[in-house]
């Protein structure tokens, strides 16, 4: 997802600059907006649900040392979803960055 997010963000930027947009382009932007914003919405979910989960399992590291090895576990996986969901929210911000240019300069 991060490649197919970058190419279409290098795409409309080359387009922005050459001023080869029009209607159809807006709105594809606003599709790709959509999509991308459902794909932070589950990222989001994730990121959640395993934060979630991590702090269960270090509350609970007090009556079985399995519980760290879950916690450790769930943190490896977490801090990865995270740094993943925060690039995702600031390229698709972007993106409504674009868009606005795309609007502005019909």
């Amino acid at each position: 997802m991060k490649r197919y997010i970058d190419d279409y963000i290098l795409m409309l930027e080359d387009k922005i600059k050459n001023k080869d947009f029009d209607k159809n382009l807006q709105d594809d932007v606003l599709i790709k907006i959509n999509f991308f914003n459902k794909e932070r919405i589950i990222h989001l979910i994730i990121t959640l649900f395993y934060a979630l989960f991590a702090i269960l399992f270090v509350c609970h590291i007090k009556e079985s040392i399995m519980y760290l090895i879950f916690a450790v576990f769930m943190m490896c996986f977490l801090i990865p979803y995270i740094i993943y969901y925060f690039k995702l929210e600031a390229r698709v911000q972007y993106l409504y960055k674009l868009y606005v240019q795309t609007k502005n300069s019909d």
